[in-house]
């Protein structure tokens, strides 16, 4: 499941290449258990009731195992319609907190949002020595407040004092009124959690109104210089943490990469190397299992360690990926 088409493309194709690429590989050196995996791929557009409708059409087609959702909202949805068919899940990059407390039948292999939020609070301290910080955030977004959240409670751990909290709707193109008052705080970082695309605008506009604030952000940004154009001058300086570095000199990272490369000729976003992990860990779990039966595969998840492109992998009692890093780039 993934959206190929819509606001959050760049995401879907990303993930479905990811994943493309690692089930060719898998199968090219003899698939699971001697058999081909069949990976099909339904767009869900990015919206929660698509996600549904795709999620049962690939039920209606038989499938052992769902890779998906992408986004938050739609993986929420389709996370709760799972729980009554016990359908094995993985996300790749479905960061929200409570989409994984719905049922034992559903895996994420990216951190979460409260961890993100977390660490780009403590980056702001750390590492940018910052005193006061502003937040502009998609209210609209279950995304983008949960992690809104997240930094303004890390930040009142950290004595980072939140000089004030602004917040704009999912169709919102105008945020001068909000960065103008922003602006006029002069907070020494500005956290924007949000996508790619209301980042980029945000980002233009900040510039315009004058900003001087520090713009920091969290994995919805990845992709924001597909969308941004030549006006890359607006994000100089700016932070963003993520699920891996291209700049890792793991061997396993610069063979994905390369690979990656070879295949689509561009550089893989975290979104990418995230579902390349979530395809090797289903195929691992698929080679264990007893057999292809709901609990069964479920189980085999469930007892994962893997060492990834993104990280050493593994799941605790709620079914929560525990990461061993995260990178601010």
């Amino acid at each position: 499941l993934a959206p190929l088409t819509g606001a959050v493309a760049v995401y879907g194709t990303a993930n479905k290449n990811g994943a493309d690429l690692a089930f060719k590989e898998i199968n090219d050196a003899g698939g699971v258990n001697g058999k081909m995996i069949e990976f099909n791929t339904k767009d869900e557009k990015g919206e929660a009731a698509d996600a549904i409708t795709a999620y049962n059409s690939l039920l209606d087609e038989g499938v052992v195992a769902i890779l998906g959702d992408v986004t938050s909202a739609p993986c929420a949805a389709v996370a709760q319609e799972s729980v009554a068919n016990n359908t094995p899940m993985i996300t790749a990059t479905g960061t929200s907190a409570d989409i994984t407390t719905y049922g034992n039948n559903f895996f994420r292999v990216c951190y979460t949002d409260p961890l993100q939020g977390k660490t780009m609070a403590t980056f702001a301290v750390q590492n940018l020595e910052a005193k006061t910080a502003a937040i502009l955030y998609n209210v609209s977004s279950d995304y983008s407040d949960g992690l809104s959240k997240a930094f303004e409670e890390k930040a009142a751990d950290l004595n980072l004092t939140i000089l004030t909290k602004e917040s704009y709707g999912e169709n919102d193109k105008d945020f001068k009124t909000q960065l103008t008052s922003i602006a006029n705080m002069n907070p020494d970082v500005l956290f924007v959690p949000d996508y790619y695309g209301q980042v980029s605008l945000i980002a233009n506009q900040a510039k315009e109104v004058g900003l001087q604030a520090t713009l920091l952000g969290a994995d919805g940004w990845d992709g924001v210089l597909d969308v941004i154009g030549d006006a890359t001058d607006v994000v100089e300086g700016a932070y963003f943490c993520n699920h891996y570095s291209t700049d890792s000199d793991n061997e396993k990272v610069q063979a994905f990469i390369n690979n990656y490369k070879a295949t689509y000729n561009e550089t893989p976003n975290a979104f990418a190397a995230l579902a390349y992990d979530a395809a090797y860990i289903l195929a691992d779990a698929l080679s264990r299992a007893e057999s292809m039966e709901e609990q069964d595969v479920i189980d085999a998840l469930a007892a994962t360690t893997y060492e990834g492109v993104t990280g050493k992998i593994s799941f605790d009692a709620f079914i929560r990926a525990a990461m061993d890093k995260a990178y601010v780039k």
